[in-house]
């Protein structure tokens, strides 16, 4: 027996959302042609969008806003069905809704697709505006706070003058720390959830693994595939480089709860064992694989794990005690007890600087086995505090 391909349809050389196709619910921010947007690493960007979505209705004064920010592999599509322009359905859609934890009857939401991205903002599989190609290898490396410096137009575009919160989990929570940090008098208080302020070595090593398989298939072409067939793009890496990333969403009791040592393919003699027969795990990777292919693009994965990589609020700016110090918001810090991609301890660290410098902090803590992925599941734990956060009456914020 051999191990399979792939299942289903042939892959496109790219999952990315492209001019042309439908639309759905998104929304689309382009900033004004010939206005750069300056990026951490000297380069400059023209004529950049942004897509996002929102839900809710803004209140005349514009006090009600939230800001969510996704994680890796999110989109603006944080909310609502799968349909046509939207592959998947909402990655939070049991937090977003009318009386739902982030109730829309009550707050405008708001979601942005990532910088680097390819769900409609600006990303290497965008056209370059100099020959109306994509980007591909010349898409420049980005950082978490080039997000959310593209982010910050948002607030002009919706005529909003401070968010009443900043949420998000995992790369979402970088972006929300960043925010915190870059633009104080613009954020009302932040939830982040699951992640850290600064990468560690074991983290940098996950995404650069990954990053090396997507390299090594050659179909990735050095980043310019875009105008091959079916199947000639480099789904093959970009497969395996989610097979592996998922490993760490994931925690190790929940893998063995689900799977065990089950088989996923039928054995003629289940004592005899060839080399690609399958266990159970094993075809619960290869399908996350298939779905990542189909909805994404290798080249922003390469992009975004490398801003998640070199992600350190400390960096440039006297390191991680004098950065933190800008942060002057109210504060809900969520940490999951089974997480091994975001340990628990990274989120302690937060909450503990913030709580030496004299913040407002609240801290929730999320008891589960689905590991670093129980923010996105175990919502009747994540939702309720973080309800409880957006509508409290707190102090204004350290001075």
């Amino acid at each position: 027996m051999t191990a399979p391909l792939h299942s289903g349809a042939p892959f496109p050389a790219t999952g990315a959302w492209m001019p042309g196709m439908p639309v759905g619910d998104r929304r689309f921010l382009r900033l004004p042609p010939g206005r750069a947007l300056a990026l951490d690493n000297g380069h400059q960007l023209l004529d950049v969008t942004i897509a996002y979505e929102t839900w809710g209705t803004l209140a005349p004064d514009a006090s009600n806003a939230v800001l969510l920010c996704h994680a890796w592999t999110g989109d603006s599509h944080a909310a609502g069905d799968a349909g046509e322009g939207h592959p998947t359905d909402g990655w939070w859609r049991e937090v977003i809704g009318p009386g739902r934890a982030i109730d829309t009857d009550r707050w405008f939401v708001v979601c942005a697709n990532v910088l680097g991205g390819c769900q409609g903002s600006t990303g290497p599989a965008s056209l370059h505006p100099d020959d109306g190609r994509p980007y591909g290898s010349r898409f420049p490396v980005v950082t978490i706070r080039d997000m959310v410096r593209a982010q910050s137009h948002l607030l002009t575009e919706l005529g909003i003058r401070r968010w009443h919160a900043v949420v998000g989990g995992s790369m979402g929570g970088m972006q929300v720390l960043e925010w915190a940090v870059m633009y104080p008098d613009r954020v009302g208080r932040i939830a982040p959830i699951a992640t850290c302020a600064q990468s560690t070595a074991q983290q940098i090593a996950w995404g650069a693994i990954g990053r090396r398989i997507i390299r090594m298939d050659p179909n990735w072409r050095g980043g310019d595939y875009y105008d091959v067939g079916p199947d000639e793009g480099p789904w093959e890496g970009l497969h395996q480089a989610r097979m592996l990333a998922q490993v760490t969403f994931r925690s190790d009791n929940k893998y063995t709860e689900k799977f065990g040592r089950d088989m996923a393919d039928h054995q003629v003699d289940p004592g005899q064992m060839e080399m690609w027969d399958r266990f159970g795990v094993e075809g619960y990777l290869d399908y996350h694989g298939d779905k990542l292919v189909r909805r994404f693009d290798a080249n922003s994965y390469l992009v975004i794990s490398k801003a998640m990589e070199v992600h350190d609020v400390g960096r440039g700016r006297g390191g991680l005690e004098a950065a933190m110090a800008r942060i002057t918001a109210p504060t809900l810090v969520v940490g999951i007890d089974s997480d091994i991609l975001y340990p628990l301890y990274q989120q302690e660290l937060i909450r503990d600087v913030l709580l030496a410098q004299g913040n407002h902090v609240e801290f929730a803590l999320v008891r589960s086995h689905e590991g670093h992925d129980a923010f996105l599941i175990d919502v009747d734990q994540v939702g309720p505090p973080l309800q409880a956060f957006l509508e409290a009456e707190l102090p204004a914020g350290r001075a």
